[in-house]
């Protein structure tokens, strides 16, 4: 009986810590108000990053992975109606 419980508090903990790391939400705007994505990615480069993935997150937002102009790994989030970065990590 105490396995089960302790099983049960471990699914229910992990389940919750998936919530933590999602994404943010980044716009509420319109699809047609956004920047296009092509044009996104030029800009994102333009500013010294190197692309790997970009994708439109279900949060709403540009996200990018792929490395700084010093090679360092990042991941950013962009709001896609301004472009300002509302979201990111450097490795």
């Amino acid at each position: 009986m105490i396995r089960r419980a302790c099983l049960v508090v471990s699914i229910v903990s992990a389940a919750g810590g998936a919530h933590a790391w999602a994404g943010p939400a980044c716009t509420t705007a319109s699809v047609d108000r956004w920047i296009p994505a092509e044009a996104m990615r030029r800009r994102i480069e333009g500013d010294g990053y190197r692309v790997g993935v970009f994708k439109t997150t279900e949060g709403r937002c540009y996200e990018i992975y792929g490395r700084d102009k010093d090679g360092r790994r990042v991941e950013i989030y962009f709001d896609p109606v301004s472009g300002a970065i509302v979201k990111s990590s450097v490795r």
